[in-house]
């Protein structure tokens, strides 16, 4: 299973800290992550292998994306900051279109991750 894992800067911190809480799980059901480079690089420093992508303002998000689309990434978890603006909204916006064209399971915050972990 191919978890994509996402999060805009004041949420990488809830995103390490969500995926330490979820390790166990992680590991026991051998998912592959992906993600974009900068929220990579902060769960790789966590201890995560995570295949990464380019950031998303430079594209990073249509990356993933295209996953979705191939039919190789089977979730996405998006952590968003819902009180900044980012330059990159399309992107997002095409991401969180896709995942729904395409039947992917989605999450925009911790809470509806939780769920999804737990339905794993």
């Amino acid at each position: 299973m191919e978890i994509a894992i996402i999060a805009h800067d004041g949420m990488k911190a809830e995103m390490v800290q969500f995926l330490n809480e979820h390790k166990a799980i992680l590991d026991q059901k051998n998912i592959n992550l992906i993600s974009t480079g900068t929220t990579g690089t902060k769960a790789e420093k966590a201890g995560f292998v995570v295949t990464k992508f380019l950031s998303g303002p430079l594209g990073g998000d249509a990356q993933i994306a295209s996953r979705v689309v191939e039919g190789k990434c089977n979730m996405v978890l998006f952590f968003r900051d819902p009180n900044e603006k980012h330059p990159h909204e399309p992107d997002i916006t095409m991401l969180l279109r896709l995942c729904d064209v395409h039947d992917v399971p989605l999450a925009t915050n911790p809470s509806t991750a939780e769920l999804l972990m737990k339905a794993i």
